[in-house]
């Protein structure tokens, strides 16, 4: 089916700045400063933002790109097919509308609109990634567990296991579970029952969730149970006396009234569309048929009318519902069962999106699931599930690394697979080297840590690199040519010996350290692999955050402080549609978890400046609790390292009373004198699993950072450490909070 796309407010300044020679990367500046909003005019990007209107206003070239715009904005500017519909009819399609043929497919010349008023039979034919997630996650099972059998339609529908997962809300990347509202919801119902999973999906939406506390009361204790009549006990005893599916509403007008199958259908619909001379129809109908029926008096059946009718307003689809409960018991069961397969597969299915493959990375080191840098041995094109000796682990795909792509990849794969495992760099290069795998893509698999496990240093290899492809080229062109070298004659086909291999002639460069591999990996692959900016502030962090695990939100009421500190990722600027204010959106990633954040409109507009893609950052903010959804707001943004002397006010170095203890209080004494400061230090010694504490001189006071407490925590002295931090002071912004407590 034919689409046609318009001139939208950024495509016109495209393709006008284009048309008009202008630079792209002006251009580009230039669509960047219309606010993301869908189907925004060109007027309204003025209106709403301040940046765009200082520039047509300074710079006669926009100006004139915004004149010529406001001409030609809304016209058609091309053709395109409908993502997801189909036509059909029940003779050849010529002979009812006009086709033409779009990248080899025949589309109708017709859009939706038109196609539907021939009275031509419209169908959605929509593909859901949750359905590849299932069959990838399955096909790692079968090579995993050398279960070529393994069918995940054919497990049980009690697994304990599970049911388990649900119940403890782990539900991240569990189909329709996933969200924080439906997590707290599994916790608070503690579902039994592959039913019950159908009811949560068909109540947890807007209208029928004012229910939920009497779905939930009702399970918990049947005595409170209340059935609109007794004759639909048994029909409402399965969803704890809440009419759940619209099915249930067609048979308790079946059961009460006597209607017919197509007569309840024609009341449910009549119900939903509230049509009033439709429903007064009906329910005359329905109070005749109550009486017929069952002897129900007049008062009795209105008053089960209405029941129903409320029902009906908010009623869901049930054989819709379950459907979406077994895709939820079945990404569940995976998860439950096989965490390191389904993980790999939600990570593939979710390759392109940085904001959820951080999410799930975080979630994979909530579950204890390690997922490791790529490996040329042992990485496929995508993420690959990893089992050895019974411990399971997630390998990045090389596919996913910027600069290598799918094609080199996969040459990479199949000649591993063809010609065994790559005994060591050089050997890599020489069998890859002439395979279209450049020299770009070498270093960004060694930049990434592919060759990590064949124990060559990546400093050392990116070093060698142009020499180790000058060797391979001249052992090639050898080859090529029918030549052999001397050192082919004694028995190495390669022409290379082992002291001209890159192991064995470095020239000693320094290896590369952890924040030059944290880098290139966040640079390359997106995220940080090797390890997190946040574990040089490891112990610092714990005493600083009000929470450590999501979980622990719960605990919180609505409106209380929290302090966080992380690195701040994917910061997005945005417009409230209302009044054209800028609010921010970004993710704060602790050293175990990633976090969701929202700055509105007037913490931003005095803190904006201050948030930084990348940025180690300390976080005020207040905890949101809203129609069961919890949400993080920030309202003040501090430079973390500046932050940590201010915060701690006291640390307790733990030692063993042994001979190296001297040798701690030495450290730390020159510490102190080395960067004296205000946070108190206390020395105390475990004895007998007893901490005895020692009288400290109130001098003894330092300048904390995260690299001399890094120093004095790695000493074999020290048994434990306690630290101590100021308490945190309420966020007064109630104001603003309620303000702008969901930007529109």
């Amino acid at each position: 089916m034919i689409t046609f796309g318009t001139f939208g407010a950024k495509m016109v300044i495209r393709d006008l700045a284009r048309v008009n020679d202008i630079d792209f990367a002006e251009s580009n500046k230039l669509a960047k400063m219309i606010p993301d909003e869908l189907n925004i005019s060109l007027d309204d990007s003025v209106k709403k933002s301040p940046e765009l209107a200082s520039e047509v206003k300074r710079n006669p070239v926009a100006r004139n790109i915004i004149d010529q715009g406001r001409v030609i904005e809304g016209m058609i500017r091309n053709t395109g097919k409908h993502a997801c519909g189909v036509i059909i009819a029940d003779q050849d399609i010529t002979n009812l509308i006009p086709v033409t043929l779009q990248e080899g497919d025949l589309t109708t010349q017709y859009p939706k609109g038109p196609s539907e008023e021939l009275g031509l039979l419209k169908m959605d034919f929509l593909g859901l990634k949750t359905l590849t997630v299932i069959s990838d996650a399955e096909k790692s099972v079968q090579i995993t567990c050398d279960s070529p059998n393994f069918n995940v339609a054919n497990v049980p529908l009690d697994d304990k296991e599970t049911y388990k997962l649900l119940n403890s809300g782990r539900t991240t990347g569990v189909f329709q579970l996933e969200s924080g509202g439906m997590q707290q919801l599994c916790r608070q119902i503690g579902l039994s029952s592959f039913e019950e999973i159908i009811a949560l999906i068909a109540l947890y939406r807007p209208g029928p969730m004012e229910f939920i506390p009497q779905f939930i009361e009702g399970k918990k204790d049947p005595s409170t149970v209340q059935i609109p009549h007794p004759l639909l006990k048994e029909l409402a005893e399965e969803t704890y006396g809440v009419l759940v599916y619209q099915e249930q509403v067609m048979q308790a007008a079946q059961i009460i009234a006597g209607y017919t199958l197509g007569g309840a259908d024609i009341l449910r619909r009549a119900m939903g569309k509230k049509i009033k001379s439709v429903m007064d129809a009906q329910k005359d109908i329905f109070v005749k048929g109550a009486k017929e029926t069952n002897d129900i008096d007049r008062n009795m059946a209105e008053s089960i009318f209405a029941l129903l009718e409320k029902f009906a307003e908010y009623g869901f689809n049930k054989s819709h519902s379950a459907a979406y409960a077994m895709l939820s018991y079945r990404t569940a069961y995976l998860k439950a069962n096989y965490p390191v397969e389904f993980m790999a597969a939600v990570l593939t299915a979710d390759q392109g999106n940085a904001d959820k493959i951080s999410h799930n990375l975080a979630e994979c080191n909530a579950m204890n699931v390690p997922v490791l840098n790529p490996d040329v041995n042992v990485s496929g094109a995508d993420f690959t599930p990893v089992i050895e000796k019974d411990e399971g682990s997630i390998r990045f795909g090389m596919a996913s690394i910027k600069g290598v792509g799918e094609g080199a990849a996969q040459i990479i794969i199949e000649e591993r697979k063809a010609n065994g495992a790559y005994e060591d760099f050089t050997d890599f290069i020489l069998r890859n080297a002439d395979k279209a795998v450049n020299r770009r893509v070498m270093e960004a698999l060694v930049k990434t840590g592919c060759f990590d496990s064949l124990g060559e240093d990546r400093a050392t290899l990116l070093d060698g690199l142009d020499s180790e492809l000058a060797q391979a080229d001249s052992a090639r062109r050898d080859r090529d040519a029918g030549q052999g070298t001397l050192f082919g004659m004694f028995g190495d086909d390669d022409g290379i010996t082992e002291e001209d291999k890159l192991g064995n002639n470095s020239r000693g460069v320094e290896p590369m350290g952890m924040t030059e591999k944290l880098g290139y990996e966040k640079e390359l692959l997106g995220f940080y692999i090797s390890g997190h900016p946040m574990d040089a502030y490891a112990g610092i962090d714990e005493a600083i955050d009000s929470f450590h695990h999501p979980d622990e939100l719960v605990n919180f009421n609505d409106r209380n402080t929290f302090r966080l500190c992380g690195i701040v990722s994917n910061p997005v600027i945005k417009y409230t549609r209302k009044h054209s204010k800028q609010f921010a959106v970004f993710n704060l990633a602790t050293r175990t978890h990633s976090y969701e954040m929202i700055m509105f409109p007037d913490p931003y507009a005095k803190q904006g400046a201050r948030l930084e893609d990348g940025k180690l950052a300390l976080i005020h903010g207040l905890v949101g609790r809203r129609s069961g959804e919890m949400s993080l707001a920030a309202h003040n943004i501090f430079d973390l390292e500046i932050s940590i002397p201010k915060l701690i006010s006291r640390v307790n170095f733990i030692l063993h009373p042994k001979d190296k203890a001297a040798e701690f209080i030495e450290l730390l004494r020159e510490t102190i004198d080395d960067e004296y400061g205000e946070t108190c230090v206390d020395i105390s010694f475990l004895v007998e699993e007893q901490v005895i504490e020692t009288q400290t001189a109130q001098s003894l006071t330092f300048t904390i950072t995260q690299t001399n407490f890094k120093k004095l925590r790695r000493h074999t002295a020290l048994a434990g450490v306690r630290i101590k931090v100021v308490d945190l002071k309420p966020v007064n912004e109630r104001r603003s909070w309620d303000k702008w407590q969901r930007p529109s």
